[in-house]
């Protein structure tokens, strides 16, 4: 996908105006050294906190005991991530307390090979010590990338709250089924425009809901509400 990068308005304007060719704009705000340090910070004590537990476990366990911690510490510290950031949309326990995300460098989700590649090289941004590759790396990139970062093509982001045309969050809205029958293609597309719209100026996600409109049966300016409804149907929520 080719994308279109604005540039800031000024120097501390970090912000990332993202337009893909179809038109839709994505607006990115990537996440700082600070920031991202406490997120790692919480995840790196949720790590050593299962390892201390296991070690406990195994101690008293023999060789069987042995074996459990070595497969435990393995998982933590290689699978970790990749199951918080795929299977919970790009949100670790560190990243959620500081309303941090990963995704795309282009601004969609982050998928498993991306994940895998980002927190495999994390071995690489620990050195030559104390993440020290990682520290540098982020502090002469503009986007705040990492190694792992720079060879995913990913991105660490500010998290933007999901609101609803109207103004409720997609949890308090009322599921809807679609009044036609859909396509793979057309159920994807529903799905994707309800976990994007929140990325979307409300103009543009107005703009591009509009056109269904006739489909759906309602006003122009009911149609966002509408279609994502329709789209937390088609997630079962």
């Amino acid at each position: 996908m080719i994308l279109r990068m604005q540039a800031a308005n000024t120097r501390l304007d970090t912000s990332l105006h993202l337009e893909t060719p179809e038109g839709t704009a994505v607006e990115l705000h990537p996440a700082g050294i600070v920031t991202r340090a406490v997120a790692f910070l919480v995840d790196e004590l949720i790590r050593w906190g299962v390892v201390a537990v296991t070690s406990i476990v195994a101690g008293v366990a023999g060789n069987f005991g042995m074996g459990l911690f070595l497969v435990v510490l393995f998982l933590t510290y290689w699978l970790y991530g990749v199951a918080f950031e795929v299977l919970n949309n790009g949100v670790t326990p560190g990243k959620r307390s500081q309303g941090l995300r990963v995704v795309h460098d282009n601004g969609t989700p982050i998928r498993l090979p991306a994940s895998m590649v980002r927190n495999l090289v994390l071995a690489v941004d620990l050195l030559p010590m104390a993440y020290a590759g990682a520290i540098v790396s982020m502090l002469v990139t503009a986007r705040f990338q990492r190694l792992g970062d720079l060879a995913a093509g990913t991105l660490v982001v500010h998290d933007v709250p999901e609101l609803s045309v109207d103004g409720a969050a997609p949890q308090d809205m009322v599921s809807r089924a679609a009044p036609f029958p859909l396509k793979a293609e057309e159920t994807a597309a529903f799905v994707g425009f309800l976990e994007r719209s929140s990325t979307l100026t409300d103009a543009r996600a107005g703009e591009l809901a509009a056109i269904l409109a006739p489909a759906l049966g309602c006003a122009e300016a009911e149609a966002r509400g509408q279609v994502e409804r329709i789209g937390l149907g088609l997630k079962g929520e």
